[in-house]
């Protein structure tokens, strides 16, 4: 029984990021062209996200500051979940919603792009996040599934909306570490070009 579970697991993940390929293929590639173009013009990503989106969110801010799959110079790249000081203090003096906006508000300049990362679209703080960075003119790119939720009615059409067609919170994530690969590697081609492997 458990091996059928594990095998199950497998088939529906695999049997998703097929279903999710084409139809998440464009705004990939507008998100990758947003980002490029922010970071070509010398702005910056700020990333936030929740528990595993939380995680997601510095898995693409260490690729980016660090390195994908190729050698080059870093890239500005902040994920909002780190600071346990801000966290905690903006969590304590004013509320969990803020602990995110408020690190938009003071990072955050017009140009830049948010990657926002919520599997239901409905997370407070990760939404109020997506007002601040719209306030402040910049973009947003949102990693959601699930329909969206109310992420989905705060975009704009300048915005990118990657929506994983699925209701179930593993797998949405498991598609989520995949367009965060997807992202990284056309950056890195957008910026410099592609390799011999190509």
């Amino acid at each position: 029984m458990i091996n059928q579970r594990i095998l199950s697991h497998f088939h529906e993940s695999a049997e998703l990021k097929i279903q999710s390929a084409s139809v998440l293929a464009r705004p990939i590639e507008q998100a990758v062209e947003l980002m490029f173009g922010a970071l070509s013009n010398g702005n910056k990503i700020l990333a936030c996200g929740n528990g595993g989106s939380a995680a997601d969110c510095q898995h693409f801010s260490a690729q980016l500051v660090g390195r994908f799959e190729r050698e080059r110079l870093p890239l500005p790249v902040m994920a909002l979940t780190t600071d346990t000081s801000i966290l905690t203090a903006i969590g304590n003096d004013y509320s969990y919603q803020e602990i995110f906006s408020k690190q938009v508000q003071a990072f955050g300049q017009s140009g830049d792009v948010l990657l926002a990362l919520s599997t239901s679209g409905n997370s407070a703080n990760v939404n109020a996040a997506i007002e601040a960075a719209l306030e402040r003119d910049m973009r947003v790119v949102a990693l959601t599934g699930k329909g969206g939720g109310a992420t989905a009615k705060l975009l704009t059409d300048a915005d990118v909306h990657i929506c994983v067609p699925h209701d179930r919170t593993a797998r949405i994530q498991e598609v989520h570490l995949l367009t965060i690969h997807c992202l990284c590697d056309g950056i890195d081609v957008a910026l410099f070009g592609g390799d011999e492997n190509d």
